[in-house]
């Protein structure tokens, strides 16, 4: 039930995807052994609080944010990170922490890493803990239109 509204959502823009059942797995470095995905490859969807109102932090699993860099390139030094239980409304059809990188359908801004961007593929967690959605990064960029930056270090 939860990946539906993505699939409906790819499937109306003839995007080519796979999806990957994989067993359950509660970090994105999990995530990326669980289903044999490259922790560069996978994105973590991070949600933050910027200048009081929510966005997407999207970046390697392998990654961390540097707030102090998300900061200055985003130029608020109003930016913080968002609990789960101010956001798990938010997304309805998703299990709390498995938000696929999908701001637009969601209604909340999006910023990648400049390090995903740099990659063919783009994987992500597909609104559950057992299942991904790998895609061309292409596609996702043209779906989503994020604001790619740099903000992230490995």
């Amino acid at each position: 039930m939860a990946l539906t509204k993505l699939k409906e959502f790819l499937d109306s823009h003839h995007i080519k995807y796979v999806t990957i059942s994989h067993s359950p797995a509660y970090t994105a470095q999990g995530v990326a052994a669980a289903a044999h995905v490259s922790g560069r490859e996978l994105a973590k969807t991070v949600v933050v609080w910027i200048e009081g109102k929510l966005a997407m932090v999207v970046l390697p699993a392998s990654a961390r944010i540097n707030f102090a860099l998300l900061k200055e390139v985003i130029g608020s030094d109003n930016i913080e990170l968002a609990h789960e239980q101010e956001f798990r409304d938010m997304f309805p059809d998703c299990d709390l922490g498995a938000m696929p990188p999908f701001g637009n359908i969601y209604g909340v801004d999006v910023y990648v890493s400049q390090r995903l961007a740099e990659h063919d593929e783009i994987a992500f967690n597909a609104c559950t803990h057992t299942e991904i959605v790998k895609m061309s990064y292409d596609d996702f960029e043209k779906l989503v239109k994020p604001k790619v930056l740099r903000f992230s270090y490995l």
